[in-house]
Formats: C-alpha cells, sequence, structure tokens
C-alpha cells in the first residue's frame, strides 16, 4: 500500500466541540473535541495503519457502540474507515455529528460518544496514544465518580494521531 497521505494540516479545517459535565457524562474540563473532516478522504481504509505509525496504538476496527459511554483513562481517536453515521458527542445534551469515511475524529478523556444510526457498511478505527489499555464507561453514577479522579491524571499526547510530530492537535491541547 502507498503511504498514507492525509489532506495538509494547513488545508484542513478543524472543528472544536467543548462539551460540560452533565452529571451522568463527565466530558473534559479542558480540552476540546476535535474533528479533522474529511482529512483522509484518499485513503479511508489506512486510519488505523497512520494512527500505528504516528503513535497511537492498542487500536481496533469495528463501530461504536449505540450507548453513551466514555475513556476516563486515556483519549481516543476514531478514523471513519467506511460508511458513514450519525454520533452524539458530549451525553444527552451533546451535539449530533454527521460522520462519513475520511473524517476523523479525537476524543479528549472523559468525551461521551453514542452511535444514533449508521450506513450498513459503517466502520471505524479507535486507536489510544502511547497504546494505553484504556477503560470504558458508561453514563452512571458510579462510573461518573470514578472518571472524575482520572480525567485530570491523564497525559497530554505526544503527537497527533494523523500528522505525528505536528498537527492540529498539538496545537490546540497545549
Amino acid at each position: 500500500m502507498n503511504p498514507v497521505k492525509p489532506i495538509s494540516a494547513s488545508e484542513l479545517a478543524v472543528k472544536t466541540f467543548q462539551f460540560q459535565d452533565d452529571g451522568l457524562v463527565p466530558n473534559n474540563p479542558r480540552l476540546p473535541v476535535l474533528v479533522y473532516p474529511g482529512v483522509l478522504q484518499e485513503q479511508p481504509e489506512a486510519a488505523e495503519e497512520l494512527f500505528n505509525r504516528s503513535g497511537w496504538g492498542n487500536s481496533w476496527q469495528n463501530g461504536v457502540f449505540d450507548y453513551h459511554h466514555y475513556h476516563g483513562n486515556s483519549h481516543e481517536v476514531l478514523g471513519v474507515m467506511s460508511g458513514s453515521a450519525r454520533l452524539q458527542l458530549g451525553g444527552e445534551q451533546g451535539a449530533v455529528l454527521e460522520v462519513s469515511a475520511g473524517d476523523v475524529l479525537v476524543l479528549p478523556a472523559g468525551t461521551g460518544h453514542k452511535r444514533l444510526s449508521a450506513s450498513s457498511d459503517f466502520r471505524v478505527a479507535g486507536a489510544y496514544p502511547g497504546g494505553i489499555d484504556y477503560n470504558t464507561r458508561r453514563d452512571h453514577a458510579a462510573d461518573h465518580a470514578a472518571a472524575l479522579a482520572e480525567i485530570p491524571c491523564v497525559p497530554l499526547p505526544d503527537s497527533d494521531p494523523v500528522y505525528g510530530e505536528q498537527g492540529p492537535l498539538l496545537e490546540r491541547w497545549s
């Protein structure tokens, strides 16, 4: 396979979203969600390879759960490899996003996410900075309390999952 060539960082129009703690989903009090629309439009199927090469590991390919969940001990990147979906970020009062092949989402620790609907061919690659063994928490009071202690301890990533040692994540999460 040819090397993955994302849209250049200078041409990318990054979207940011900030969500508040809703009492069940903590979200992240200081870091915004970053959406890189169409960044991998030429090679969406290479998302996992690119994330791994950029230092984001413990990767997988599948879909997105149809219930609110989040990771209290790690940030997460999702790259849409095929199809499209409507995702809700930030809990019940959060934003609904339409995503499609080539889009990449970077979710800071604590950010709720849920699949509302998807095409039959919807598939994402997910990965975590440094390949951390992530946890999965749900919108329950006990999980919320535990996550509030975890989230401030999660370090900033050393690399952008798409651009490596440079990129929008390193600029916007500094």
